[in-house]
């Protein structure tokens, strides 16, 4: 356990390695190097995982301080790290996939420019993420926190050439700064009631806490959550994150960034026990984003985005489950959603990879005949996410309506049916996705054209992937990507079929994950009766396989036009982020600049004209100040006599 604090700073070392000499290592020296770095940051957090399993059940939890980072009066932070069920599970699926992610990134990346200033954004990203989940007090976690929002801006706007690229990456910097003034002022409301932020210190304490300032400090940190993890009305930078690397997209949205505010809320499970209402809107505004984001996914065209609007629907499922107390089943989900969206995601790339680029659907087709690997996983993360049993995200989509069926949040039988028709419309948009991209016609052929005739052009306002792009040519043969690309591929299609036995609801015994993260959790709810579960089941398989085969019927059997069905209010994601764009750059616009103006004249005014005034009153003194002894000797002479006269008129009088 002393060696906890090797599990960030091996990453951390790649990062500050690949500095100095990641140009010496070039390419694929640079990438192999990071990819080791990460690779042993995962088998250190199997020797932790380890070692935690050998403690008794309620002694799984050990500190390890490195230093005082600050100290001021009673208020005391350290660099410390928390090993926990809860820590420790982040740090394997984000050091597992994280290294998957960087040994696909040495095919996905040959040949660019800047290979080796890749890698060190990643290992930094890495690094940041687990020093978020492993600090043992807020403070650090914040420090965890606005790492990996900087390097999120560092990775999506990595191809800033593009001008669509770098906004991309500003969208994503400043959505997540509103999110983090929520943070900011939970902390501090949390030192000043608790007069501590050490997350082992805080527990005992939460209960004392007054159901006000509980619900306050609660909904403070789900706006951060929102900023994080991408919830309404702080959703809009993830879809336009696609605009990095594929594999930047596939770390963001899987194992990494997107999970914090979960993290954090599950974190602090204590003080949303007291919370009373603020869990209730918690579980609505996640199960609004999940429909809102699903309905959105129906009509994109554009692969990565698909998988984008999907990740921020997932998201809402998890804020579902955390808003009903069910943090078993929203951790759960995280873990089965990391393997199988990062298995979409790189899937993904694999297809962009061998189409030159190109990430229009429309211009796919019939590409299970040339990337036979690619395709075989893609339909096991498809499944998965379609919630087809037996594969994972049946069971921890299944726990988690099942939570929201049994809670006693406002409304669950609302949110138990729009979690419904999001598992249908999860279903239908990635049938989708299959059809237009394996199967059908072979429309890279004629590419200009979808397959209703209708000249194709190119959305002008996304941010796309453009390294080394290509125009696809009617002669274009796809071709199937190297094995660093295709073996990630296999080995996450395999965690994404299995990772369901972490927690079967086929009797206490299967429960693995949830007697492994009992101890870090507070407020944990029961689900309903085993007969109940079993009966909810059957009617969100129902629904998956409805999804499905309307998503057969339209795209592939042409049995309905697909323009009745991709509404532009879906494709324009109920123009939430046009509505934005409109007032930032209208009424907003005229609000900053009213602002800029107050500060110039009266604020910037008033100390200007304090400064000017002193400095009037300088010059007028200054003639005083001669530098000539006799006149100060004369000034001095004159002050004694009239002194002298004061004291003999008071005493005369």
């Amino acid at each position: 356990m002393t060696a906890v604090w090797l599990i960030p700073a091996l990453p951390l070392l790649g990062f500050v390695t690949l500095v100095v000499l990641g140009r010496k290592f070039g390419d694929p020296g640079a990438g192999i190097f990071a990819a080791c770095m990460v690779g042993l940051s995962f088998l250190g957090t199997l020797g932790v995982f380890a070692h935690l399993l050998s403690l008794p059940h309620e002694e799984r939890a050990i500190s390890q301080t490195l230093f005082t980072w600050i100290s001021s009066g009673s208020f005391k932070v350290s660099i410390g790290f928390l090993a926990d069920p809860l820590s420790i599970t982040m740090c394997l699926f984000i050091t597992g996939i994280g290294a998957l992610i960087h040994i696909y990134s040495v095919g996905y990346m040959k040949g660019d420019p800047k290979f080796s200033k890749f890698f060190v954004y990643l290992n930094l990203f890495v690094a940041s993420m687990l020093l978020l989940v492993l600090g043992d007090n807020l403070l650090l976690t914040f420090l965890g926190w606005e790492g990996v929002g900087a390097c999120s801006y560092l990775l999506i706007s990595f191809w800033f050439t593009d001008p669509k690229n770098a906004s991309a990456g500003k969208k994503a910097f400043v959505t997540n700064r509103v999110g983090d003034f929520g943070f900011m002022l939970a902390t501090f409301l949390v030192w000043v009631t608790l007069g501590t932020v050490n997350y082992e210190q805080i527990r005992p304490l939460a209960p004392g806490l007054a159901a006000g300032t509980a619900t306050a400090i609660a909904l403070l940190f789900f706006l951060g959550a929102t900023g994080k993890s991408a919830q309404l009305p702080l959703f809009v930078w993830l879809p336009d994150a696609m605009a990095g690397p594929t594999p930047v997209s596939a770390l963001i949205h899987a194992a990494t960034m997107v999970t914090a505010g979960v993290y954090l809320l599950t974190r602090l499970s204590p003080i949303m026990a007291e919370a009373g209402w603020a869990n209730d809107v918690v579980a609505w505004v996640g199960a609004l984003t999940a429909l809102v984001a699903a309905c959105a996914a129906i009509a994109q065209n554009d692969i990565k985005k698909v998988l984008a609007y999907s990740t921020v629907s997932q998201l809402g499922y998890m804020f579902l489950a955390v808003g009903t107390q069910s943090y078993v089943a929203a951790v759960f989900h995280m873990i089965t959603h990391a393997s199988f969206k990062a298995l979409l995601f790189l899937g993904s790339g694999s297809v962009i990879h061998a189409m030159a680029h190109e990430q229009d659907m429309r211009k796919y087709g019939n590409l299970r005949k040339y990337l036979p690997i690619t395709y075989a996983t893609f339909m096991v993360g498809w499944l998965a996410i379609a919630g087809i049993p037996p594969l994972s995200g049946f069971w921890s989509k299944d726990e988690i309506l099942a939570g929201v069926f049994n809670a006693k949040t406002f409304g669950n039988l609302a949110l138990w049916v729009i979690g419904m028709a999001v598992a249908l419309l999860t279903a239908f948009y990635m049938t989708r996705q299959v059809i237009m991209t394996f199967f059908g016609e072979e429309k890279w052929r004629h590419a200009e054209v979808d397959a209703h005739g209708h000249e194709l052009h190119a959305d002008e306002e996304d941010a796309v992937d453009d390294h080394d792009h290509h125009h696809l040519t009617p002669d274009h043969t796809p071709h199937e990507s190297p094995i660093s690309m295709t073996l990630p591929l296999v080995v996450l299609a395999g965690a994404a079929a299995v990772a369901g036995l972490l927690n079967l609801p086929f009797g206490d015994p299967l429960k693995f994950l949830e007697h492994w993260l009992e101890p870090t959790i507070v407020g944990e709810h029961e689900l309903p009766p085993g007969w109940v579960q079993a009966l909810l089941s059957l009617a969100a398989v129902a629904v998956a396989v409805i999804g499905i085969l309307g998503a057969r019927a339209v795209y592939f059997q042409k049995k309905v036009d697909p323009a009745k069905i991709e509404k532009p209010v879906f494709a324009h994601a109920w123009y939430i982020d046009e509505t934005y764009a409109k007032f930032m750059g209208g009424p907003g616009e005229t609000a900053f600049e009213d602002v800029a103006q107050f500060d110039q004249k009266i604020v910037d005014g008033a100390v200007n004209g304090i400064a000017g005034g002193t400095v009037g009153l300088g010059n007028r003194l200054k003639g005083l100040q001669t530098g000539l002894v006799r006149t100060y000797g004369l000034g001095m002479a004159i002050g004694a006599v009239a002194l002298l006269a004061y004291v003999v008129t008071r005493i005369g009088g």
